[in-house]
């Protein structure tokens, strides 16, 4: 049987990748008139368009909608919001992001504490990188003054909330002390740009429950479930290849949501 790749757009580290899915052609589906097949077909575009919607590609869900006659999104404009907000916190404009956040929804980050802190600990962090980043310079303590101002003033209040909050906080701290150089990787976390994008995950799926929406796209949790049966089957010692690509990130997926290298 023939294959035809479909293409999804996602990001990763802060840039619009792709994942291909390897589906059958559509003549086979078409030269096949089970209703098994073509109920199977339907779910698959229903999964992609599902996709598109929750992970905020408006422009690709008109047009894969227009190619397999799927109901496309309702309200583009409310997408297109949750693009704008995801855009500014992987360009590090946090400020900008809360402020469209609040724009959304202002009782979004009024009820989750944790997210909220979050992105002020993201926008601390931001302060941070732009300081180390400075060409040629050798910092001093005064060149962080708008780092502790930020820090003294937005997230110093609720750290005595809670022990995680502070703790967190002096990690964060903690990068205005040493040389990118010489930070142990504890560190080194709290500036990679992978972070940007959870929190970005992290900020969507909370726009999409203030909305009474799914908060994460049916094909997550199809991968989450991959890859709790590929975890199973090298449990039982079945001979499978070192590597298996799962694609949408979910080998960061398959122990769930414990991980944070914010929070923890």
């Amino acid at each position: 049987m023939g294959l035809r790749n479909v293409v999804l757009p996602h990001w990763k580290k802060g840039w619009k990748r792709y994942v291909v899915l390897k589906l059958p052609r559509k003549t086979n589906w078409q030269s096949t008139n089970t209703n098994t097949n073509l109920a199977n077909k339907s779910d698959i575009n229903w999964v992609i368009m599902d996709y598109l919607v929750s992970e905020g590609y408006p422009g690709a869900a008109e047009k894969f909608a227009q190619e397999t006659n799927v109901p496309g999104p309702v309200d583009n404009e409310s997408i297109r919001e949750r693009v704008r907000v995801r855009n500014a916190i992987h360009g590090g404009r946090l400020a900008e992001a809360i402020e469209l956040i609040n724009d959304i929804d202002p009782e979004i980050l009024d009820n989750n504490h944790l997210l909220h802190f979050h992105l002020l600990q993201l926008q601390l962090i931001e302060i941070i990188r732009t300081i180390l980043a400075k060409p040629g310079s050798n910092p001093v303590a005064t060149d962080f003054l708008p780092a502790i101002k930020f820090a003294t003033e937005q997230l110093s209040p609720r750290a005595p909330t809670d022990p995680k909050y502070q703790q967190a906080l002096e990690r964060t701290m903690a990068l205005m002390i040493f040389p990118p150089e010489k930070m142990t990787p504890e560190f080194k976390e709290l500036l990679d740009e992978k972070l940007r994008q959870k929190v970005a995950v992290d900020v969507n799926r909370a726009i999409l429950e203030s909305r009474g929406e799914r908060s994460e796209a049916k094909i997550r949790q199809l991968i989450k479930a991959r890859a709790w049966a590929e975890h199973e089957v090298r449990a039982a010692k079945v001979d499978l290849p070192a590597y298996v690509p799962l694609g949408l990130d979910a080998a960061d997926e398959v122990g769930g949501d414990d991980g944070d290298a914010m929070v923890s």
